[in-house]
């Protein structure tokens, strides 16, 4: 708490490590709480996922019994709007879009014209300081006011918006920060300068790759067919002289098939910088020029589809429009930071990911002072220089607390999930599926089995392990939706006979869920979680090492070492947690300066051994 107030008097920014179950949400609220109301600055609580809120929330109730004050929740419309919720149609809208859907009904409700919102104008009507002084009495999750609101007809969404430029602390989803137009809209509500603001970034160790993925553009397949559709219902418009909407959609799907074909390995290809730029001249005998005026035209017809729908009451969209502004990013954005691939899969596409994720972050450079933290974020400095945090940033390690005893890590040296030796050993899975069906019949107690990725965990599945483990097994499925996921967690821990979990490494059980006592008892690691050798996992270490010299050990090792250690962090939550985590991979020798094991050949008898040591 001394170190993060002091970065914040000093205007700083600070990177720092502290084992997971250490306290890190209520002492970075602690610690940034004081200098920030003394300065006259508000606190930006970011968090990867809705369901991390609901701590920040939990804390802030706590320092409220010592020192009233606001903190409130916000999330996106999809999650909190009441009409969202009762029409299906809009919960695929984009902000952007929702926002606008959003104005418009509220300016008819406003002008008493048909067509405007219901609970807009219950909350009009409802004063103020009723809602105002239930916030600050309960301080209630976002979870928790949209209920209070759905009870009494009113706008969770515009209240939580009125509650902003009063509240001392804000809690929000990533996406409000580094997301420009989400961003500016949050400064205008909050009533704040950029200036005034101290944020906090919790589970640090995944914004690099988010803020990658939010710079990135992609011009797929999928887009390609629903411009079609919009052509087909909304008209044909002219992009450039003697050349139609359709004319660009189609030579787009021919070189995307063609692209496919010469330069796809597997999940991805890199293509050539010029590749689609120059394929689109050659198709219609235009100049650069001419196609980021046919891109513009695009996106001009788009916007007259937008203002028809909104007429309409339906969500403002435009594919034409999508695609118009994707082609004029494509064309026109900066190389340098960016790989231009071809990407396979049921959804092919053009992708340019974004490299750099210090593009994203640069808005935190203008706040009071920053403080990134997670259980897992060694090496700092590769989290600083990804960033583009200044080189001058204060960067601490807080040590484990936790008795170092109460947790065994073991390895097993006679299987490895490397590509080259699973494909020479035709075994090496089925002994690692032997391996995990004996340590979770056992034993009664809880047991994760994380896997490095949905591909092992499906061929375990398709080779019969679930008949195998005589326990109730439970999956985290890829795109699961979130209640759902949690009802799976839920089912897990309350089991009394102790049950079995398959989970993903780097998925949202490894890193968002909390296990105390004896929810979690056992976890094993069927593998190493390195990444695949795609063109653009290539493209990104060929980047780092010729920004900083460090290609392999800031892309592969710095990653994969995070994921390790949140897995295997899930069993120690407190002082008196004991739990034990077999990694069953012989790599795990390369990652004993961060995560110390011993080489086991009987892993059930060591397992067993180490809990009755426990007394467990």
């Amino acid at each position: 708490m001394d170190t993060i107030a002091s970065s914040v008097r000093s205007r700083g920014h600070l990177v720092l490590e502290s084992g997971t179950g250490t306290g890190k949400t209520v002492c970075s609220l602690t610690g940034v709480l004081g200098p920030a109301i003394e300065r006259g600055k508000k606190v930006l609580y970011l968090t990867r996922t809705n369901s991390q809120q609901r701590q920040v929330m939990m804390e802030l109730r706590e320092i409220c019994k010592r020192r009233p004050l606001l903190g409130v929740g916000i999330q996106g419309r999809q999650s909190t709007c009441p009409l969202i919720q009762r029409d299906p149609e809009l919960r695929s809208g984009t902000p952007e879009e929702l926002s606008r859907l959003c104005a418009d009904r509220k300016s008819r409700s406003m002008q008493g014209k048909e067509g405007g919102c219901r609970f807009y104008d219950a909350t009009i009507s409802t004063p103020f300081q009723e809602v105002e002084a239930y916030c600050r009495k309960h301080l209630p999750t976002v979870e928790e006011f949209a209920q209070y609101c759905d009870e009494r007809g009113l706008c969770p969404h515009e209240l939580a918006k009125d509650l902003l430029p009063g509240a001392d602390v804000v809690t929000a989803p990533y996406a409000y920060f580094f997301m420009p137009f989400i961003r500016n809209n949050l400064l205008d509500w909050m009533n704040v300068p950029i200036e005034d603001l101290v944020v906090i970034v919790d589970e640090a160790h995944n914004l690099p790759e988010y803020a990658r993925e939010v710079r990135s553009v992609s011009l797929s397949s999928r887009l390609l067919d629903l411009v079609a559709k919009e052509i087909d219902e909304r008209g044909d418009p002219e992009v450039l002289e003697g050349i139609s909407a359709m004319d660009l959609v189609n030579v787009l799907r021919e070189r995307l098939e063609a692209a496919l074909e010469e330069y796809l390995i597997e999940d991805d290809g890199l293509i050539p910088p010029s590749y689609l730029d120059e394929a689109l001249m050659a198709a219609f005998t235009a100049t650069s020029n001419n196609l980021m005026l046919m891109a513009r035209n695009l996106m001009a017809s788009g916007e007259m589809v937008r203002d028809a729908k909104r007429k309409e009451g339906r969500l403002p969209r435009s594919y034409m429009h999508s695609l118009g502004a994707h082609l004029l990013f494509w064309i026109d954005m900066d190389e340098e930071h960016y790989v231009k691939l071809v990407v396979g899969g049921d959804n092919p596409a053009f992708e340019a990911y974004c490299l750099d994720p210090s593009i994203a972050a640069r808005p935190l450079m203008d706040c009071h002072a920053t403080v990134h933290m997670s259980g897992t974020l060694v090496p700092l400095n590769e989290y600083r220089d990804s960033l583009g945090l200044p080189t001058d940033s204060r960067m601490c390690l807080f040590p484990s607390p936790f008795p170092p005893q109460n947790r065994g890590v073991f390895h097993l040296e006679d299987v490895t999930t490397k590509y080259e030796e699973m494909i020479k050993d035709e075994d090496m899975v089925a002994r690692m599926e032997d391996h995990a069906v004996a340590l979770c019949n056992v034993m009664d107690r809880n047991t994760v089995v994380f896997f490095p990725s949905y591909q092992l965990m499906d061929r375990f599945i398709e080779d019969g392990v679930l008949r195998r483990i005589r326990r109730k097994v439970h999956l985290e499925r890829r795109g699961m939706p979130q209640n759902e996921l949690m009802s799976t967690v839920s089912q897990f821990k309350s089991s009394e006979k102790g049950a079995v979990l398959f989970a993903v490494m780097g998925g949202r059980v490894s890193e968002g869920v909390d296990f105390p006592d004896r929810e979690l008892e056992v976890a094993i690691l069927a593998g190493i979680p390195y990444p695949k050798p795609t063109a653009r996992q290539r493209a990104l270490l060929h980047y780092y090492e010729v920004r900083f010299g460090r290609g392999w050990e800031y892309t592969v090792k710095a990653p994969v070492t995070r994921k390790l250690l949140q897995a295997v962090g899930r069993l120690i939550r407190n002082e008196s947690d004991v739990g034990a985590a077999v990694i069953m991979d012989r790599r795990a020798v390369q990652f004993s300066s961060q995560l110390p094991s011993v080489p086991s050949e009987h892993p059930v008898n060591d397992v067993l051994n180490f809990f009755k040591a426990h007394g467990r």
